[in-house]
């Protein structure tokens, strides 16, 4: 059964400051957000007006055609650009309201990220590596919760080894493991399977589904592959800078169908 993209709709529901009862079901909220790049005739609205409300302990995906704005998204979702206008909530604490000391304490001890290139440290062990955040942060480390990543993970005989010696799809999930390891409100992934081949994507995806599942985590992923997101229990499709298509229990299918929906669209735009 395929599901076509809905209707571009603002919802303004709930008191733009939260309530605890909000925060307990809502991990990341958005208002309005706008962000435009360039002045007069050059500027280009990216992200127009855009509301978001991403579930606690669920796994999002963000779609849309090349400049649709999804990574612009991310990147305000997560504390990594700042908006032009509108509001940014990672629980009851709004991130547009934070100055740069704050906001690197707050990616720094509330979210996760993994990205396409794996950045790890290649003098660095998986196991110093899957650490190395508690170590920045002087945070005691939880034994039991890194047993549990690195069994769900499957890296219990790889923890001695170092990047070089590892597969790509190994380093990714070292990536996750490390994404994990302080607990995050949220884990923000960027095209986490985009240097991978189609095996090792699918061991990542799964794992990162696991996660949701097993461990409770809260995953928001941008792709343009429809069978990565078919992973996520929803996918958020954009076009223009505006949300044009929410898809729950997203397929392939579904999500190609909507995508192929969106594209002219995208190109009127650019015309």
């Amino acid at each position: 059964m395929t599901h076509p993209p809905s209707t571009a709709t603002s919802s303004r529901t709930g008191s733009p400051t939260g309530t605890p009862a909000d925060a307990d079901r809502t991990a990341v909220r958005a208002r309005a957000l706008t962000k435009v790049y360039g002045q007069g005739e050059a500027a280009v609205r990216a992200l127009d007006a855009v509301d978001v409300d991403v579930e606690r302990g669920a796994f999002t995906a963000i779609m849309g055609p090349s400049g649709s704005g999804k990574s612009t998204l991310m990147h305000l979702l997560a504390g990594l650009d700042t908006a032009a206008s509108g509001t940014v909530h990672l629980g009851l604490t709004e991130l547009t309201g934070l100055d740069d000391r704050s906001l690197t304490h707050l990616r720094r001890d509330r979210v996760g990220f993994v990205f396409q290139s794996f950045n790890l440290l290649p003098m660095f062990t998986a196991e110093q590596n899957v650490l190395l955040p508690l170590e920045l942060a002087g945070a005691p480390v939880d034994h039991a919760w890194v047993d549990t990543l690195v069994d769900v993970l499957g890296l219990r005989d790889r923890l001695s080894h170092r990047p070089a010696e590892l597969s790509g799809g190994q380093q990714q999930r070292v990536a996750i493991a490390r994404a994990l390891v302080h607990r995050p409100e949220v884990v923000f992934a960027d095209e986490p399977t985009g240097n991978l081949d189609s095996r090792a994507g699918a061991q990542v995806l799964s794992f990162l589904r696991r996660s949701v599942r097993e461990l409770g985590s809260t995953v928001i992923m941008v792709t343009h592959d429809p069978t990565a997101a078919a992973y996520a229990d929803r996918v958020l499709l954009l076009a223009d800078g505006r949300i044009a298509g929410d898809i729950s229990d997203p397929t392939p299918d579904a999500v190609l169908t909507s995508l192929d929906a969106l594209r002219p669209l995208d190109d009127a735009a650019v015309r």
